[in-house]
């Protein structure tokens, strides 16, 4: 007990660990906590939720004006809807642009001839719930018998059931029930209960309506309507038993001419050499009513974290950001690659983006929240800062909830005052930041979302739903990132490498910690990788399994982990290895007047300067990746390269972009810098007869360094001057 309370009195007068150091201090931390307002933020979320927001649609439209009205409100600057054309003939990138859809009114009757019940009963409105009619459907007036064809999408399902002219029932998605029934067999439409994401409450709250989608560009249009399983079970029952259901529909909507509407605005940078340079807070303001965690939730995040920046900077509390911040809503994925494709001048300037999707769901959702890093082809300090960010919300918030004591609790009146617990997770797709961080653009992302959400994509997802304090939390999260990252200089070099050694040292444990554990039900648990996080389960067999306990990793796959760990290590020591790791190969490189001559201590940073820095802050000039790049056929052009094959180096020189970066340099790329002498791991099986980690797999490498403790991998370097934003490679 008398322990107790010395922690309890330590926190009264101290609180839980204050920040990172600088330049995340008090200075930084004190106005942005108290500035954000999660009850703001959700404000905005009620806004959002009002339309049904599908691209390009007036319920899009008006999102974004909304948008752009609060942005002119708090002052920022260039403000604007950009117009991009969308017709369904014009391709950006690789994505083929969707005409915007509308609807005005749809409505799906059962017509009834018994004299004892009423000749129509309602099954599903469009003015009622506009979730209920399915996306991209198009304007029919039909009146047609009902037939059940159970899933809807194998041929077994049809097989003795006459549908042409007639309404199917089924348990897919109406655009892959709409392919085989609608173009191949003749049916007019379709009645889809469609479930949820397959989580632990799939199924379980059988009144829920899920949002529906038709092919775009589909041979025959159709039209289809969502209905409940609670409703579907009923109409199943009454088709089994031999009645006859004949159903009224009338439906207008269609797809119309217009674009992708993406509203953006700045805060200018106030560094004359750095203004040029964009860190991007984005979000995706497409989904239908309600849609308020997926995604009202993220805009409203950052619409929030825009005007509390903007309004701190006008009155000093905070120095105004040396790099240009932006600020991006837009319809999802395809919204983002089009921006990036059409604004190329945009994507250029762009150093690191912090993608929201999903950060406001509450108790009754069921939601976890996770900080999700990059690739590991795309290794970078960008998500071991965004990490670290969230480790510091995650010791405040949990000290307020168990001891009622904290600094920077975080929490809004009308909130919830749980920790936040948040989740450091290695990559995972779903969202606009696999847009960001692909080949071609290479843009180091932080991923803020919820995983899993019992109400995403369904009629459940409002903002009753909506925690106020998890929206501050969230916000305060991107904010600080952001802030931090558009104010780094060469001098926080020091401070950011102690930040980047933290994290790969977790990273490192919970790999190691992970490949020793088997549960007792016989799933292997693999390593995590550089996400830092808690081990995930995975089946023993699969290919995460194998990699992570029952055999060696991949041979791509472990060459990825380790070579991101690889470049967090610092270069040898000077009294081991001389001046660097490769005599030979660091004077081919001062030769071509890529490595400064120097020797001891300062040519232990130059070496890890060679390992660790492919990219370039302000005053260094182009990387020496990107000169050397310039101007050579084959690279960075999204055309997979001639006789480059996953797993082999490359006869050419030139990568196959579908591969993570690195893996088929040649071996005079790693005479130029961009991959250290003896970079390559022995993936041998150790003694025990265990996967190696990824950490344990960058610490045995071949030569002298194999048998080097791991505890001594950042001890005998000194610290870097500067960091890069990417450190594989530059875009």
């Amino acid at each position: 007990m008398s322990i107790r309370l010395l922690v309890l009195a330590s926190l009264l007068v101290l609180g839980p660990r204050a920040g990172l150091g600088a330049p995340f201090d008090e200075s930084v931390i004190g106005p942005l906590a108290e500035g954000i307002s999660g009850a703001a933020a959700k404000r905005d979320v009620e806004a959002f939720s009002r339309h049904h927001r599908m691209r390009g649609s007036r319920g899009f439209r008006a999102a974004a004006n909304h948008v752009v009205e609060e942005l002119r409100r708090a002052g920022l600057s260039r403000v604007e809807i950009i117009e991009l054309p969308a017709d369904g003939r014009i391709f950006y990138g690789t994505q083929r642009s969707r005409p915007p859809w509308d609807a005005d009114r749809a409505e799906l009757w059962e017509v009834r001839s018994s004299r004892n019940a009423p000749a129509q009963v309602l099954i599903a409105s469009w003015a009622a719930m506009p979730l209920s009619l399915a996306q991209d459907s198009e304007s029919a007036s039909v009146r047609a018998d009902l037939v059940d064809v159970g899933e809807g999408t194998a041929a077994a399902d049809y097989a003795g059931k006459d549908v042409r002219g007639k309404i199917v029932l089924a348990g897919a998605q109406p655009g892959e029930v709409a392919a085989i029934a609608v173009e191949k067999l003749g049916a007019v439409g379709v009645v889809s209960y469609a479930q949820n994401q397959r989580t632990a409450w799939w199924k379980k709250d059988p009144t829920m309506v899920r949002w529906g989608h038709l092919d775009t560009f589909a041979r025959v249009p159709s039209f289809a309507f969502m209905v409940s399983l609670e409703r579907a079970g009923a109409l199943r029952r009454r088709l089994a038993a031999g009645e006859k259901v004949r159903l009224r529909a009338s439906v207008k909507a269609g797809k119309h001419r217009g674009g992708y509407q993406i509203a953006t605005a700045v805060i200018p940078g106030a560094d004359r050499a750095l203004a040029g340079q964009e860190i991007v807070l984005s979000c995706h303001l497409d989904h239908p009513n309600p849609g308020a965690n997926d995604n009202a939730s993220g805009c409203a995040a950052i619409l929030e974290i825009a005007r509390t920046m903007a309004r701190l900077v006008a009155s000093r509390r905070i120095a105004p950001p040396a790099r240009t911040v932006r600020f991006v809503w837009g319809p999802e994925v395809e919204g983002t690659l089009a921006l990036l494709v059409a604004r190329p001048q945009i994507a250029s300037r762009i150093r690191a983006a912090i993608h929201l999707d999903m950060v406001g769901g509450g108790p009754e959702t069921k939601a976890v929240f996770h900080v999700t890093r990059g690739p590991a082809s795309l290794p970078s300090f960008v998500h071991d800062l965004a990490a670290s960010v969230a480790r510091f919300v995650n010791d405040q918030t949990y000290s307020f909830a168990a001891s009622g004591v904290a600094r920077w609790p975080l929490v809004e009146p009308t909130g919830g005052a749980e920790a936040l617990q948040a989740e450091m997770t290695p990559f995972t797709s779903g969202s606009d930041h696999e847009i960001y961080g692909e080949g071609s653009f290479r843009i180091p992302t932080i991923y803020l979302n919820d995983w899993p959400d019992r109400t995403i994509h369904t009629d459940r997802d409002t903002p009753a739903n909506i925690d106020a304090t998890k929206l501050k939390r969230a916000a305060f999260i991107a904010a600080a990132s952001a802030y931090l990252l558009a104010q780094l200089r060469d001098g926080d070099a020091a401070w950011l490498w102690q930040v980047v050694q933290r994290e790969s040292l977790r990273a490192g444990g919970a790999a190691r910690v992970a490949a020793a554990h088997r549960g007792d039900d016989g799933v292997a648990i693999a390593p995590v990788g550089s996400g830092g996080g808690q081990p995930h389960p995975v089946p023993p067999g699969s290919r995460a399994g194998r990699g992570g306990v029952d055999g060696p990793l991949p041979r791509a796959a472990g060459r990825d982990q380790a070579r991101g760990q690889h470049l967090l290590r610092p270069a040898p020591a000077p009294d081991r290895w001389g001046d660097g790791p490769s005599d030979r190969g660091r004077q081919h490189r001062r030769r071509r007047g890529r490595v400064p001559q120097k020797s001891g201590a300062e040519g232990a940073d130059a070496g890890l300067r060679v390992r660790l820095l492919r990219g370039s802050l302000p005053g260094e000039g182009p990387c020496p990746a990107r000169r050397a790049r310039a101007g050579r056929p084959g690279r960075g052009t999204g055309v997979r390269v001639r006789g480059a094959q996953p797993g082999r180096r490359s006869t050419d020189r030139a990568r196959d972009p579908r591969r993570p970066v690195g893996d088929l340099r040649s071996h005079r790329d790693r005479g130029r810098g961009r991959v250290p002498p003896r970079a390559r791991v022995d993936q041998r099986r150790p003694a025990s007869g265990q996967a190696l980690s990824p950490l344990d797999a960058a610490s045995r490498r071949r030569g002298p360094a194999r048998r080097r403790p791991r505890e001594r991998m950042f001890e005998d370097a000194g610290r870097p001057r500067s960091l890069a934003w990417v450190s594989s490679g530059s875009r």
